[in-house]
């Protein structure tokens, strides 16, 4: 996993129990259509045959057989082969093959509760909310409101909009809520955003009614 924008961390996994020098060693990555990643050819980098997109952002670390890619963006999200050859009596072979599957994390922005309507709040009426959070990335598993009032909690599902902007590819999502205005108790309405398992969840600031 990487932050958008941030250097991701594409591993070879190559031991090299027999200490292959460098200079000995072509090492090429590759994505999983064809795109040219990456060439070290004989101790030496080699740009000919990189895919544009590439030039100038990967870096190799030859101690941890690590390659570094710069600047990484949703489009670079995907799977990843390392593959190493050895000189061999002058045709190179294949001593080593391995694969990584990248993929990329944007923060959402904190979710927010926004008031539907104007004027005063009466009993009985209904009350609308919306909850939105922008500019994040992978798309979220849902959202969903919590509503606290005196020792009880009730979780109202709900309908989640989400949109994909064309160019960044990040994720915008909102929520609504239409419940009955709370009498004589006060109530706390939160709106919650679930990223998935290993990403947790956001909540908004909690509107107190």
């Amino acid at each position: 996993k990487s932050f958008l924008n941030h250097t991701a961390y594409l591993s070879c996994y190559f031991p090299n129990s027999q200490k292959t020098d460098i200079k000995d060693l072509i090492v090429f990555w590759q994505k999983v259509d064809g795109e040219v990643v990456h060439e070290v050819y004989y101790g030496q980098e080699k740009h000919d045959n990189l895919s544009p997109k590439y030039i100038n952002r990967t870096k190799m670390d030859m101690d941890k057989w690590t390659l570094q890619l710069l600047n990484a963006r949703i489009v670079d999200e995907g799977q990843y082969t390392c593959i190493i050859q050895h000189r061999d009596k002058g045709s190179p072979k294949v001593i080593h093959t391995s694969e990584c599957l990248l993929h990329i994390i944007a923060n959402y922005s904190q979710p927010e509760i926004a008031w539907l309507h104007t004027g005063e709040l009466k009993p009985n009426e209904y009350l609308n909310l919306s909850c939105s959070s922008s500019g994040g990335y992978p798309e979220p598993k849902q959202m969903t409101w919590l509503i606290s009032y005196e020792n009880t909690t009730c979780r109202p599902m709900h309908h989640m909009d989400v949109s994909q902007d064309a160019v960044t590819k990040l994720y915008n999502v909102t929520s609504k809520l239409n419940i009955t205005v709370p009498t004589n108790t006060l109530t706390n309405i939160t709106c919650l955003l679930h990223l998935g398992e290993q990403l947790g969840s956001l909540a908004s600031v909690p509107l107190g009614i």
